[in-house]
C-alpha cells in the first residue's frame, strides 16, 4: 500500500460503522462491470479492488491489507455503495447461528493457515 502511515480513522473519515453489516466471513469480489473513478477512488479502494478480483472474505481483506477489521468494513461498505465490489451475503447463517457447513469451511481454512 502506502510507504507512509495513516491513522486508521483517517481512512474512514472517523466513521466506525457503515450502513450495511459485513460479517467477517462475508465474501466480496471486485465488480468488473464498473470502472473505478480515479477522482473518488483511494489507494485503499484500488488495493481492495485488485485483491478482490478473486473472492475474499472481509477478514482476509483485513489481514492481507494489514488494516483493522472495522476500517475494512467501512471501506468495503463504501465500495459497495459505489458498486465497486459485489457483496456475497452468507445464506449459511440462520437464527444468528452458523450452519455446520460454514463452521467446517472455517475450520478447514484455519487448518490451512
Amino acid at each position: 500500500m502506502n510507504d507512509f502511515r495513516v491513522r486508521p480513522y483517517a481512512l474512514t473519515g472517523g466513521r466506525t460503522r457503515s450502513a450495511i453489516t459485513l460479517d467477517i466471513e462475508t465474501i466480496v469480489t471486485t465488480n468488473e462491470q464498473v470502472s473505478p473513478d480515479p477522482l473518488t477512488g483511494t489507494a485503499e479502494h484500488r488495493s481492495i479492488s485488485t485483491l478482490c478480483r478473486d473472492p475474499h472474505s472481509v477478514a482476509e481483506v483485513s489481514a492481507r491489507l494489514r488494516l483493522p477489521l472495522g476500517v475494512v468494513r467501512v471501506l468495503l461498505a463504501d465500495m459497495s455503495d459505489l458498486s465497486l465490489i459485489t457483496v456475497h451475503h452468507n445464506d449459511q447463517v440462520q437464527d444468528n447461528r452458523p450452519s455446520t457447513a460454514l463452521m467446517e469451511r472455517v475450520l478447514v481454512g484455519l487448518r490451512n493457515l
